[in-house]
């Protein structure tokens, strides 16, 4: 199985540069499974705009199109889920740090348009579009960074088997569509479930979150279920 695991400065070190040019990266959690809410902004000087980001989920990076994500997913393995034994948050250290701004601050800013921030790198201001449900948020603590696979969700599908530093390069990956900032209240009742098991309540969003789902699972070389595997079938036959 295919497995992209960067070592983990040189994947943020590149994701920072594509990102801001030489901006800040960011930081966030997902609470057991689920986002946390933190604070942990993006680039440009104190109090300054960043430049305006485009929708979420065209901006994800890595995303592919249609078809490519559909020979992807013919090619991933059908395997019944691995057990939760050794499991742990801490087991996937986020958010990193680079340039005195976190992963979290780099998918805020990317993924929201008009962000200020403050001489620590923390959000004071924007507006971010919730792709998962289509709400709008102006307040950052209103906004968590999902991971598009969860964590416990890798775990179940081979993450067991990775170092500690594979789990780090995972969990703060903004090379591939694994990072997108959307609602906290929309976030945490995903948690850790595949989309067989949840989905966005937008439905238009659905192309896009099977495409990106599929794309880290191919990257890192992880398993998914018969039935992740034929939601996600139908989900992709929704992009026409």
């Amino acid at each position: 199985m295919r497995r992209r695991l960067p070592g983990v400065t040189a994947v943020l070190a590149a994701a920072v540069l594509a990102l801001l040019g030489g901006g800040c990266a960011t930081d966030s959690d997902e609470s057991d499974e689920r986002e946390d809410r933190a604070a942990g902004e993006p680039t440009g000087e104190a109090g300054e705009p960043s430049e305006e980001a485009e929708e979420p989920g065209t901006t994800l990076p890595g995303l592919p199109t249609a078809d490519e994500a559909r020979e992807q997913l013919a090619a991933l393995t059908v395997a019944e889920p691995r057990p939760m034994t050794g499991y742990s948050r801490d087991r996937f250290p986020h958010w990193t740090s680079t340039d005195g701004c976190t992963v979290r601050g780099t998918v805020l800013r990317r993924d929201g348009e008009d962000v200020t921030v403050d001489d620590d790198c923390q959000p004071v201001s924007g507006t971010w579009h919730s792709a998962y449900d289509g709400e709008v948020f102006t307040d950052p603590g209103d906004i968590d960074i999902d991971h598009m696979v969860p964590l416990a969700n890798a775990w179940r599908s081979g993450a067991d088997e990775w170092t500690d530093e594979e789990r780090e390069a995972f969990a703060n990956d903004l090379d591939s569509p694994q990072l997108l900032a959307v609602g906290a209240r929309v976030n945490r009742e995903k948690g850790d479930q595949s989309p067989d098991q949840w989905a966005p309540p937008a439905e238009e969003f659905a192309c896009t979150y099977a495409r990106a789902w599929t794309a880290v699972k191919d990257s890192y070389g992880l398993t998914i279920t018969a039935g992740e595997r034929d939601t996600l079938g139908t989900m992709l036959d929704s992009c026409g």
